[in-house]
């Protein structure tokens, strides 16, 4: 049984859709109005829930919910994200708040809400970012976010070892989905000439990997890049 985030659209729906492939059950959570249909679309064994992640008493009902419906909640994947670009000069207080509400704190609501029902051999799956790792001008806010999720991963991974239960960041790359697609051509060009493989990631390649790490037992506070090399290329460990 897995709860995934910002599963309407790119990778928490490719998160979503593999998951279903493999035979499980997802609870997609998302703000998004199109979320029913999505449900939908995905069949009988998706659940829609929808919910901001900021809100604690909200992801708390959805938690519940799932519970109420399905008994158990194995797998938590953390993927809902939210970008405020802008120089640190013009970069408002309200946009910074935002986006750390939805990409730290609402990760934190999310496990809170999830731990207590997570038995062993469960797993968190957090999704980072590389700028979490190497900065980038104008990135300030989800840069700082995305760095907070990698800290609360390796504290998370040891203090739920003992109950077996594993927590993990994988790292995306450049991949085109409706987050980026804010961004100028000029801009997604530069950024893919920095990528060793000449390419942007697909959805579904991220979510293949977030797949299997789910399902790792013995790996728990790891980084794992998913990125082209864009990570090794600035030198940075994974």
């Amino acid at each position: 049984m897995w709860l995934v985030t910002g599963a309407s659209r790119g990778i928490g729906r490719a998160i979503a859709e593999r998951a279903l492939a493999q035979g499980g059950r997802v609870a997609i959570v998302a703000r998004s109005a199109e979320l029913d249909d999505v449900a939908r679309e995905l069949g009988e064994r998706c659940l829609a829930c929808r919910a901001d992640v900021s809100d604690e008493a909200g992801m708390t009902a959805v938690v519940a919910s799932v519970i109420a419906r399905w008994g158990r909640l194995d797998t938590v994947v953390n993927n809902a994200g939210l970008h405020r670009g802008g120089r640190i000069s013009r970069l408002t207080g309200e946009q910074w708040q935002s986006v750390v509400d939805t990409n730290l704190t609402g990760a934190m609501n999310t496990i809170r809400a999830a731990e207590p029902h997570l038995q062993a051999g469960g797993s968190i799956v957090n999704v980072g970012a590389v700028v979490g790792f190497r900065g980038f001008p104008g990135d300030s806010a989800y840069a700082a976010s995305k760095a907070g999720l990698a800290g609360l991963t390796r504290a998370l991974a040891i203090e739920l070892a003992p109950k077996q239960v594993t927590v993990n960041l994988v790292i995306p790359g450049l991949v085109l989905t409706e987050m980026t697609g804010a961004l100028s051509d000029k801009s997604l060009d530069a950024m893919r000439a920095i990528v060793p493989m000449a390419r942007y990631g697909e959805a579904e390649e991220i979510a293949e990997v977030i797949g299997w790490v789910a399902q790792s037992r013995y790996m728990t506070g790891a980084f794992v890049p998913v990125d082209g090399g864009l990570m090794s290329s600035f030198g940075v460990p994974g």
